[in-house]
């Protein structure tokens, strides 16, 4: 399988031979979902937290008594439904760690560039250099290649 090379001004300058069995062939798209949902889980940095009613401080002593008063029953003035108690149910930090089998790893890549390859959004430069470093020269190469 030939594909063109071009240099960064989107101008043909050869042909580069593909590996048919890496290009070509099904788009494993159940795999490639496992893999981009993992990688984003692994994103998560997961340190959300909030107090509970026992890691909120005081609240130790019974408000009032239990009967004689007229008043709803009450235990802790840090209960989760008193304002400055704990939260019921609030997040906690955890691990979103997803580890993958390498071969997945493999085939959601090769998928991907199959992916990529059918819907003409993959071309090979010949070399990426920006003498400057200027958004002016990053947006003269991406209009040269009609991305932007």
């Amino acid at each position: 399988m030939k594909w063109k090379i071009y240099n960064m001004q989107a101008k043909k300058i050869g042909d580069l031979e593909l590996n048919e069995e890496v290009f070509t062939g099904e788009v494993n798209q159940p795999v490639l979902r496992e893999v981009v949902l993992a990688h984003q889980s692994n994103l998560r940095q997961g340190t959300s937290s909030t107090k509970s009613r026992r890691e909120v401080s005081g609240g130790g002593k019974k408000p009032w008594a239990q009967k004689g008063t007229g008043r709803a029953r009450a235990g802790s003035i840090r209960s989760p439904l008193w304002v400055g108690g704990g939260i019921a149910f609030g997040p906690k930090p955890r691990n979103f760690a997803c580890p993958l089998p390498k071969k997945k790893k493999r085939i959601a890549l090769k998928s991907s560039l199959r992916m990529k390859i059918k819907e003409e959004h993959f071309f090979v430069l010949n070399r990426f250099r920006m003498d400057e470093g200027k958004t002016r020269e990053a947006a003269a190469f991406l209009n040269n290649f009609s991305i932007i």
